[in-house]
């Protein structure tokens, strides 16, 4: 045991640097959305400013956000046509991807927004209604101290290599595969 604690001491004081950083929530299990949100809680709860857009579930009913909407430091953009899938229009999918992207664009640019949390971005890349370069520019033109969580399944490869910490959600088990409905409060 005092190999392993000194090791971590060691790993502990080499990490000296100091700035916002680039997190990736992605792959294929729950749980991607619902840890950006406790982060977004846990810097409200330091009195910080957060944004948070969401691209994909934005019509859906969403508890977190229910909570801390009623927090002023909390700023949230929702892309107002829900799951894609379900509009199956990519003129006005599109149109409104790239509305709300612009929100994102300004607070990636506000360097009094200590997080921006892009929830679901990934489907927007992958679908082609937001191109990556655009995306890269604005997060690599952020505010040094600003801190970013991006979300969602297959995460753009360029994204990954930016990121400081990527971390893959994978499913095991889930539930709605053996017909058991979304929960209210637990699944959403």
């Amino acid at each position: 045991m005092q190999k392993l604690k000194s090791h971590v001491d060691e790993k502990v004081a080499a990490a000296d640097e100091e700035r916002g950083l680039m997190l990736v929530f992605t792959g294929n299990g729950k749980g991607k959305t619902t840890a950006a949100w406790g982060t977004v809680t846990r810097a409200l709860g330091y009195g910080y400013r957060v944004a948070v857009v969401q691209f994909i579930k934005g019509l859906w009913e969403c508890g977190e956000r229910e909570k801390l909407m009623a927090d002023d430091n909390l700023e949230v953009a929702i892309m107002a046509t829900g799951f894609t899938w379900d509009t199956q229009n990519r003129e006005s999918d599109t149109a409104a991807c790239l509305e709300v992207w612009e929100q994102a664009e300004r607070m990636l640019a506000d360097p009094e927004v200590y997080l921006v949390v892009l929830d679901e971005i990934t489907y927007m890349l992958k679908f082609g209604y937001l191109d990556i370069k655009r995306v890269r520019n604005a997060l690599n033109n952020r505010p040094a101290e600003q801190t970013v969580i991006i979300t969602g399944r297959n995460a753009h490869r360029e994204l990954v290599e930016m990121a400081d910490t990527v971390t893959e959600m994978n499913e095991v088990k889930h539930g709605f595969n053996n017909g058991l409905k979304a929960r209210r409060g637990i699944d959403f």
